[in-house]
């Protein structure tokens, strides 16, 4: 199984799979609203603006796993879009780890390691993958997103 073969849900419900960013390069990241790092959402969504015309998606996955998330994913789309002014695509509520994580972190975590070995340590983890459906990097909570703005022009051959 790859990447491409995962199915997810947008912030409404409606499922699809990841195979429709099949040429693209994608960002995955796991999102709270109410995470001291939320300030992230500007520098995600900076390099969404600046890149999705090359061929960049960010996609934000909320996550209430470590308690800073509100209750909805409808919720978390419009606190995300509302008070940071994001554009880039957000998907339902899901759990990066453990049983029950969402099949997309079972794959990225399973395919990639962190500073807690495999696991998610916390919120905006964000996993790099290229228009093939490759995990080229992970980049952990406090990596600022403009800290890896380089890693994506790569990928994008920009």
């Amino acid at each position: 199984m790859g990447i491409y073969d995962i199915e997810v849900k947008d912030a409404s419900g409606k499922t699809h799979q990841l195979a429709e960013y099949k040429g693209k390069a994608m960002l995955i990241v796991n999102t709270a609203t109410k995470c001291g790092l939320k300030d992230q959402f500007d520098g995600l969504e900076n390099l969404y603006s600046n890149y999705k015309e090359e061929g960049l998606v960010v996609l934000g996955f909320p996550s209430d796993q470590f308690k800073q998330e509100v209750s909805n994913a409808e919720e978390a789309e419009q606190s995300c879009r509302m008070t940071y002014g994001v554009t880039f695509p957000m998907h339902d509520i899901v759990k990066v780890n453990g049983k029950e994580a969402h099949p997309l972190f079972k794959y990225l975590t399973a395919n990639t390691k962190g500073l807690l070995g495999s696991s998610i340590k916390w919120n905006f983890t964000k996993f790099l993958v290229d228009q093939e459906g490759n995990i080229v990097k992970r980049f952990a909570p406090k990596d600022a997103p403009e800290s890896f703005e380089e890693d994506i022009r790569k990928v994008l051959n920009k």
